[in-house]
């Protein structure tokens, strides 16, 4: 029990003397009392700090019992609230400190003045891969880069006993040391920042960039090919970002405004480049235009245009922008004077074609009509010659009817150019009925048949009983027939034979004109249904052309076969419904 209090210890009991406080049993910390105890029975000074109520809140003591000379036990008594109250602030903060770098990516240590580690979040032993029961024994800095060292996660160095000294003589450094870079040996680049630490000692953070720096080149590459992309194009392209200053420029650029390098780099932005190219183009509301589209961060502003101006030396020039996806807007520039021109020469040149076209349809047409008038005369006095009997000789109805047939071929073949007129300038219309095969095949060997017996040549007809009809035009079909037949009696000897055929195959209908006759050369087969190539008797040899016009006219294809000294056999492929041209797109070229 206490023999002496002072009056601050009676103020905190409530008690007017120390005999009052023993009457009533007040103490102020049982603690106390025990702690006095202890000191008596140990000899020594002994101290505690107690947490307790006083004067309606939570305070701070800290109690020394010391032992006093001549017996007993001096117990003092002190208010360190204010104290331990700051103590426990700076312990969460330094535990708050110390949980936020463990959730930061970088690997951070902090090391004290004795060079020992006393910190350490999670991603240091993440990065380095050591122990973390090694890592809570704190070993020294010089420990922890042996050990690096010993597994191969150091930068590789000639002498390393110099390099870890100079790490170690950091310490030293009264103020922050620049950045390092780190390889490593497994491949990845760190960043190595240090730091002094308030309370001495050193803070080192470790920074992997291994993907930064890949990124970065990835970057540069992909710029260095934009930029080469840019320059290879004959378009003079400029990218202006949405601050309106100027990103990225091609060589065509420089060359289309007569502006060099270093200008450009001087202008930096939309407006000191809109300044070095009025000198060529006058039209300030072009470029205010243009800024609108470059500047405006309405969307609906920025929207593509394209269009065409004059410059002052008399280029014509088109123009577009167009908005990038990060914000930035590419203008081109392109020069088409030439091509201007050249379009304008081809539109002249196809208008003299037309014209050109349009007067040689005319004088086929007219020279054709003309022709056709004495033609008739002659065909009809040559007619009446033959029919006059005994009033003429036999040798003159035999020249009568030598003029006959050879007006007869040449008003076929002003028909043939005619005809070939009217195809060229697509005037030519089908007059599409219902023809039956059989009839169409019949009638031409009929028609032939005369001439086939002055050439000692027989024509055969063959088709199947169900033939049937083909939708297309009677006359043209009978025409094209005709030019075959024709062409196979003139090509076959005397005593051959000339088959007329049809047959049904696949939604088509094939007509095939066959003869027993020389064939024809390899070198010509390739040619035979040009126009104009020269034939054996007479006409300008427009009579294969025409057939194959007219069957490309009902949607059909020609073809032959033929090898010399074995005749030759023609095959018009025709589609059952006629499409016109139409039905093989590729004929229409």
């Amino acid at each position: 029990s206490p023999i002496w209090v002072n009056a601050a210890w009676l103020a905190a009991v409530d008690a007017a003397s120390l005999d009052d406080a023993a009457a009533k049993g007040l103490s102020f910390d049982k603690a106390a009392d025990v702690l006095a105890a202890e000191a008596a029975n140990l000899g020594r000074k002994r101290e505690a700090l107690r947490w307790s109520s006083f004067a309606g809140r939570r305070r701070a003591f800290q109690i020394t019992a010391q032992p006093l000379e001549g017996g007993g036990v001096g117990v003092w008594t002190e208010d360190v609230s204010e104290l331990e109250e700051l103590r426990e602030a700076l312990k969460r903060h330094v535990e708050a400190h110390d949980e936020t770098l463990n959730h930061i990516a970088d690997a951070v240590a902090i090391f004290s003045k004795t060079k020992r580690l006393i910190f350490h979040n999670t991603a240091f032993a993440d990065l380095w891969g050591l122990e973390p029961a090694w890592l809570a024994e704190r070993p020294t800095h010089a420990e922890i880069l042996d050990r690096l060292r010993q597994r191969r996660r150091l930068p590789e160095t000639a002498d390393y006993v110099k390099w870890k000294a100079s790490e170690l003589d950091r310490y030293e450094a009264l103020d922050a040391s620049p950045d390092d870079m780190w390889s490593i040996p497994d491949g990845r680049t760190l960043k190595v920042g240090r730091q002094v630490h308030p309370l001495g000692g050193i803070v080192l953070l470790f920074s992997d960039i291994t993907g930064e720096l890949r990124l970065k080149a990835q970057y540069n590459a992909l710029i260095q090919v934009q930029q080469a992309t840019l320059d290879k194009l004959n378009d003079a392209v400029a990218v202006f970002g949405a601050d309106g200053r100027l990103r990225l420029h091609n060589e065509a650029f420089e060359r289309f405004w007569n502006i060099s390098p270093q200008q450009l780099e001087l202008a930096h932005d939309f407006e000191g480049v809109v300044e070095l190219c009025i000198p060529r183009l006058h039209d300030m509301g072009f470029w205010r235009e243009l800024k609108g589209r470059v500047a405006d961060t309405d969307p609906a502003a920025r929207a593509p245009i394209s269009g065409e101006v004059k410059t002052s030396d008399s280029r014509i020039v088109v123009y577009q922008s167009r908005p990038l996806p990060d914000g930035a807007t590419l203008i081109a520039f392109g020069d088409v004077t030439d091509a201007r021109k050249l379009e304008s020469a081809l539109a002249d040149r196809s208008a003299a074609l037309a014209e050109t076209e349009r007067l040689k349809r005319d004088f086929v047409g007219n020279v054709s009509y003309e022709l056709r008038t004495p033609l008739t005369t002659i065909i009809g006095y040559s007619e009446l010659l033959e029919r006059s009997g005994e009033n003429l000789s036999e040798r003159g109805r035999s020249h009568a009817a030598a003029v006959r047939s050879a007006a007869t071929q040449l008003a076929r073949s002003i028909d043939d150019v005619l005809d070939m007129a009217q195809i060229d300038a697509d005037e030519m219309a089908l007059d599409l009925a219902d023809v039956h095969v059989a009839e169409l095949v019949n009638a031409a060997a009929a028609r032939r048949a005369d001439e086939a017996a002055a050439a000692q040549v027989t024509v055969k007809v063959e088709y199947p009983d169900d033939i049937g009809v083909i939708r297309g035009d009677i006359k043209r079909l009978a025409q094209t027939l005709d030019h075959l037949t024709e062409n196979a009696i003139r090509q076959t000897p005397p005593q051959g034979t000339v088959t007329i055929s049809a047959r049904r195959a696949l939604g088509e209908i094939q007509l095939q004109v066959s003869d027993t006759g020389r064939g024809i050369p390899f070198h010509v087969q390739a040619h035979i249904f040009d126009r104009f190539i020269g034939r054996e008797r007479g006409g300008p040899g427009l009579g294969l052309a025409l057939v194959k016009s007219l069957v490309e006219l009902h949607g059909g294809w020609v073809a032959l076969e033929s090898e010399p000294g074995a005749g030759a056999t023609f095959t018009c492929h025709l589609p059952e419904e006629a499409q016109g041209a139409a039905g093989h797109p590729e004929l229409g070229f």
